[in-house]
């Protein structure tokens, strides 16, 4: 193995600023409409300046980080041979998360447009964590997200849209909310994503897909990005992208994207924010993940818990208000934030910096031991690529 193919172990998180989402200029939120501006819909904005095509697809890899390609491009040569006309990476959004994101996406719009503020949040009327991957029954998709989506928006157009993913995701509660408007084609493997790309781009002469693959994401979970494991499987996936580009028409585009990056974490790292007392006093609901804690407070208590999460949290994650995070940008320009969804939000935010995981094991028992985890705004979690390829490989 030469040493330019020699996989380097990723460098840990860093302990500087973090980022801020690039709404508008190179973001998820800005993907999806550039996709359909490039395909002739009128009224999308092409931020990306994506080349005009009749057909594209967008393969979007859950937990490919730019990062993290980067760090083992020998594991995968079909995606390392588009990175230099890549350039930089764009964002997602914040949370650095997969239900934000693909809402993000699916909308083309900024979480403070869409609302959906993370992988869990408190329902505003009655305090109940919110599970948006684990949708409960009693939330009306539609009213919980009413933009219209990319797939509508398409489809009015005369693009024809297919969203091919895992069956599990058919007709879901986040389905309806991030993907409504798409056909859907269920497909578990590998392999029937490849044949449900091409049957669906060859059946139109106007095509928008979205293929969605999952499984790196968990292998990142379970074992780190930092492991034979998620490197082994990241071959995979650059083995999909290869046979997506080997279908696509002459006239037609593939795209790959990922939602989040992912930092490893180990027992070192973690704190219990559940079971700290001092972290306890004045919270009436603890929700978010553990590298983008989302603390709603009780009446009167928010400048108090500010003020001990900060203290007991200093070096180990930026500890923020509701309000500075909107005037931060995080959920999107702040004058655009739609105030009427902001009580989803936390009243406290603690957005985790380096290896740290703010774990709560009596009721997130699996998450809390996971190894790699997202959400926060390090360049390893907010970054992700946009990688572009025509037929054959050849740059769209």
């Amino acid at each position: 193995m030469t040493a330019a193919h020699r996989p380097r172990q990723q460098e840990p998180a860093p302990d500087g600023p973090l980022g801020v989402p690039r709404y508008g200029t190179a973001s998820l939120a800005d993907l999806g409409p550039s996709v359909l501006a490039s395909l002739g819909v009128p009224g999308e904005a092409n931020v990306l300046g994506l080349a005009p095509a009749r057909r594209a697809c967008v393969l979007l890899v859950d937990g490919l980080g730019w990062e993290a390609l980067l760090a083992n491009r020998g594991h995968a040569p079909f995606l390392a041979s588009l990175l230099e006309a890549a350039a930089t990476p764009i964002t997602s959004g914040f949370p650095s998360t997969t239900a934000t994101s693909l809402a993000t996406f699916g909308t083309g719009a900024a979480p403070g447009g869409h609302g959906v503020f993370g992988y869990q949040v408190a329902l505003p009327h009655d305090g109940t964590v919110f599970n948006h991957l684990r949708w409960s029954a009693d939330v009306d998709p539609v009213v919980w997200q009413p933009h219209r989506t990319t797939y509508q928006r398409a489809e009015a157009a005369g693009v024809a849209t297919a969203y091919i993913a895992a069956g599990a995701y058919e007709g879901g509660g986040f389905t309806r909310a991030s993907a409504r408007g798409s056909r859907y084609v269920p497909a578990d493997t590998a392999t029937e994503l490849v044949v449900g790309a091409e049957a669906a781009l060859s059946a139109h002469e106007r095509a928008y897909l979205f293929v969605y693959h999952s499984e790196l994401d968990l292998f990142g979970h379970l074992y780190g990005v930092d492991s034979p494991h998620w490197r082994h499987h990241l071959g995979q996936v650059d083995r999909l992208a290869e046979q997506l580009a080997s279908v696509l028409p002459a006239d037609a585009v593939l795209y790959v994207t990922a939602d989040h990056g992912m930092v490893d974490t180990g027992p070192h790292s973690r704190i219990d924010v559940e079971g700290d007392p001092d972290l306890a006093e004045g919270v009436r609901v603890l929700a978010g993940e553990p590298r983008a804690r989302q603390v709603y407070t009780r009446p009167g208590a928010e400048t108090d818990v500010l003020a001990a999460w900060r203290e007991r949290l200093a070096g180990r994650a930026t500890v923020v208000s509701r309000a500075e995070a909107v005037e931060s940008g995080w959920f999107g320009p702040a004058h655009t934030v739609n105030r009427d969804l902001l009580p989803r939000v936390g009243d406290v935010l603690a957005v985790a910096r380096g290896d740290t995981a703010l774990v709560a094991p009596a009721v997130e028992r699996v998450e809390s031991r996971l190894v790699g985890h997202h959400g926060s705004l390090t360049p390893q979690e907010l970054h992700v690529p946009l990688l572009r390829t025509g037929p054959a490989g050849g740059l769209g």
